[in-house]
């Protein structure tokens, strides 16, 4: 019941973007929690922010407040968004990774961004979800990229970590992108508090537009 009342809030997301009333939030995203060790609750202002600025610069009507939700839960399916990082381990279990995939299928979208240290974990656990299919890099030609805002290279660069080239990759599944994997980037980073990271106005103007890219691209596509 829980994936079809989901479903269906996807499908009618753009009336409730223009019928909700006045400060009534269409919808909520969520931080999600896995177990493991790796620190899941890292860059606490980051989806706050992102939500402001998405709500002030791409008219949205999202709720604020951001909540916490672990992988196996079944209220995953409540957040058409949902944003993972951390630096270090992550373990899911096998309800997790029934219920993660079973959330992705059904028209969920989530973002995880190495915030540096979770890549040789994350990609072991994203296997577990989707065996069947790679993480592929999506190219820089992708609507993901050309969403309000145009990034005609690709992910940007936030923050410097083994001196490689930002990468963005991809769970697809019948055509429909389910993840997007932000790599040697930490766009969360960007999206934190200016006092938090210190950034140039310009750096973390970058990190919020590709995030609202991101966020547009989800609600609109899935």
């Amino acid at each position: 019941m829980k994936t079809l009342k989901f479903i269906l809030g996807l499908l009618l997301i753009g009336c409730l973007l223009s019928l909700a009333p006045i400060g009534k939030p269409s919808y909520k995203f969520a931080v999600l929690k896995y177990s493991g060790g790796g620190d899941w609750y890292a860059n606490p202002t980051s989806v706050p922010n992102l939500v402001k600025y998405c709500n002030k610069n791409l008219s949205m009507n999202i709720d604020t407040k951001v909540d916490e939700v672990q992988v196996g839960s079944p209220e995953l399916f409540n957040y058409p968004f949902v944003h993972m990082t951390g630096h270090g381990n992550v373990v899911f279990s096998e309800d997790d990774v029934t219920n993660l995939r079973k959330y992705l299928m059904a028209g969920g979208f989530l973002h995880i961004d190495d915030n540096y240290g979770m890549d040789k974990f994350i990609r072991t656990e994203i296997k577990k979800v989707f065996p069947e299919t790679e993480l592929v890099e999506l190219p820089f030609s992708h609507p993901i990229y050309k969403q309000k805002y145009k990034f005609p290279n690709g992910l940007p660069k936030i923050h410097e970590h083994d001196n490689k080239a930002a990468q963005g990759f991809a769970i697809i599944k019948e055509g429909r992108v389910l993840l997007f994997y932000s790599y040697e980037t930490d766009l969360g980073d960007g999206w934190e508090d200016q006092d938090v990271h210190n950034d140039t106005p310009e750096t973390r103007k970058k990190a919020l537009q590709m995030g609202a890219n991101l966020v547009q691209f989800a609600l609109m596509n899935n």
